[in-house]
């Protein structure tokens, strides 16, 4: 199938803003050749284009006449699939190995409450540190109660079976997924089963789970006595210092513990906007952020009751809300808005062309997306937000989500006297994310070198996954390099799903191959992106730096694998075949 790809006959073009015409690549000039097709009628477009900013983009059609009426399949379903041909694991099936099917508990059972409130309709716990019994001393100590510390936790007690390992964690819930917050809990169809954290997905097996990470944990009190080791939490405290010559932490409470080694998994928080964080109480009370659990609790009492809710913010987080909120509150009526700077949804990532069609799609859910928007001003005005954009426009609405980013949680640094990376945030670490002498730092929070693409911070669920794990290793005596290149994935619409590694980046020059159905009126391409990847090149030397596959799953191993021997743009032509993009999918 990739063979006669390469020698059926093709048309060369650069697609710009006023249609195709000849173009120039890699310094000659395009032209038109017709030759044998091995009975498949073929079109290839290739181009250069600059990501959101650019004029031109590039692509790569292809047409077949038995595809012109095909679909793309469910995004899960395929997903799924074709990892399993390719006899790996998804982190989205890999995680039925992590989280339990079962109740959620608030707390762990012994973390005795000091006091209660309600946020949103939702009650929030919280633990009376102070009336624990907490051990003085325990060898390892995990800051951070998200995915990198279970991770981490996990390979400790793998290469010392006997360690005892505290993870402190300011949540009053035990370490759990991030993703099916802004994805499988929003479209999930049966609502009752949300509500209690509860979905099916496409990989766990036609049973309900929930986003908590299997493990026995034990009563922090209990660790020091356990002969065996184990695994503690500490819910709802805030290490709040950090003395790396003492090795000692001190709690909001005046407490402390000292650790024999450390790991920094802070995480990070939701960035906020001043014209909501500076404004007055009766706006700010109609403003969400979210992040965690009970925001997902709250934000779904509010989608479920209010008229109209305004997503600002079109990267992942806020292109996901919006698709999901819509499509659960399409039978009611509820109105989904989405204002952000950038030219279309998830513009920080997709070039110029992808980008709008996208946003076509966002659109067809039932979002009203208003691209190229500021907010200039914001108040409430007969019990609803009124927001005036950029643009002079005033949309109102009943609630706000706000999802502009994250900032690190990198407050420890001071006292502790740490690194932080003055460009991208977070700790700096080194190559075995070591911050200095028995402290590592793995996640969000971790500011690492990529041996391949240089100083970088991540926030994927793999990356803080495969950080964890190896910090873990190392803190246990190993001596490992983080060279991992870490993955993400989005489900943007039942139209839009893709997978991506390395630097995505919109202000990076880009080359695309697509495989393309033909119109059931004409033999030619029908102007859509069902299927492709598209190369990201570094611009001094043309380099592929990332990859992303666009309804095309299962290839990140490959992916990896170019970035890793610095394949360049001349290279694509071949590479583009192994991606096996034309061949259909079978689920």
């Amino acid at each position: 199938m990739a063979t006669s790809l390469w020698r059926s006959s093709f048309q060369v073009a650069v697609r710009s803003g006023r249609g195709v015409r000849g173009g120039v690549i890699n310094g000659r000039r395009a032209a038109s050749t017709a030759g044998a097709g091995g009975g498949n009628s073929v079109n290839l477009i290739i181009a250069a284009g600059v990501g959101i900013a650019g004029v031109t983009t590039f692509a790569m059609w292809r047409s077949h006449r038995n595809q012109k009426n095909a679909g793309i399949k469910s995004m899960n379903q395929t997903r799924v699939s074709e990892y399993s041909k390719a006899g790996a694991t998804h982190p989205e099936a890999e995680a039925e190995k992590l989280i339990a099917p079962t109740s959620v508990p608030d707390t762990p059972p012994s973390t005795p409450i000091i006091s209660t409130e309600v946020v949103g309709d939702v009650l929030i716990k919280t633990p009376d540190v102070t009336a624990l019994e907490l051990p003085k001393h325990v060898p390892y100590v995990l800051v951070g109660a998200g995915t990198a510390s279970f991770a981490a936790a996990k390979a400790i007690r793998e290469k010392d079976p006997k360690a005892k390992v505290l993870i402190i964690g300011e949540e009053t819930y035990t370490p759990y997924s991030r993703p099916p917050l802004s994805k499988q809990l929003w479209l999930y169809e049966d609502h009752e089963a949300t509500k209690q954290l509860k979905f099916k997905a496409s990989w766990s097996g036609g049973k309900l789970v929930d986003p908590l990470y299997k493990w026995n944990f034990c009563d922090p009190k209990e660790l020091p006595g356990k002969e065996n080791g184990g695994v503690a939490v500490l819910t709802g405290t805030k290490a709040v210092g950090l003395n790396p010559t003492t090795k000692t932490i001190q709690f909001e409470n005046g407490s402390e513990i000292t650790y024999d080694k450390c790991l920094l998994a802070t995480g990070g928080r939701p960035r906020n906007l001043p014209i909501f964080s500076e404004a007055s109480a009766d706006l700010k009370e109609r403003v969400s952020l979210y992040r965690t659990i009970p925001d997902y609790l709250s934000l779904d009492k509010v989608a479920s009751s209010v008229e109209s809710i305004l997503v600002v913010g079109g990267g992942f987080l806020g292109s996901e809300l919006a698709v999901g909120m819509a499509s659960r509150g399409k039978g009611r009526g509820l109105s989904v808005t989405q204002v952000f700077p950038e030219g279309g949804n998830l513009g920080l990532v997709l070039p110029s062309d992808l980008c709008k069609w996208t946003t076509d799609k966002v659109r067809k859910v039932g979002v009203a997306v208003h691209p190229g928007t500021l907010i200039s001003k914001a108040g409430v005005e007969e019990g609803k937000v009124k927001v005036t954009l950029s643009n002079g426009e005033e949309l109102t609405a009943d609630h706000v989500v706000v999802a502009v980013g994250l900032q690190p949680n990198t407050e420890l640094s001071k006292s502790a006297k740490l690194e932080t990376d003055p460009q991208f945030g977070g700790y700096r670490v080194n190559s075995e994310l070591q911050a200095c002498s028995d402290i590592w730092a793995a996640g969000d929070a971790a500011c690492f070198f990529d041996p391949y693409l240089g100083r970088r911070r991540v926030e994927h669920h793999d990356h803080a996954n495969v950080s964890g794990r190896l910090a873990g290793e190392n803190m246990t005596g190993e001596h490992n390099r983080f060279t991992h290149q870490s993955m993400f994935w989005s489900d943007v619409g039942p139209e839009v799903g893709f997978e991506a590694t390395g630097l995505v980046d919109s202000k990076l020059p880009t080359v695309g191959v697509w495989a393309r159905k033909t119109s059931e009126e004409s033999e030619l391409p029908v102007d859509d992106y069902s299927k492709g990847v598209v190369f990201y090149l570094n611009k001094p030397d043309g380099k592929i730096v990332g990859v992303l596959t666009w309804n095309l799953f299962g290839k990140m191993n490959l992916a990896k694998q170019i970035i890793a021997e610095e394949k360049a743009n001349e290279d694509i032509g071949s590479l583009s075949a192994k991606f096996k993009i034309h061949e259909e999918t079978e689920v």
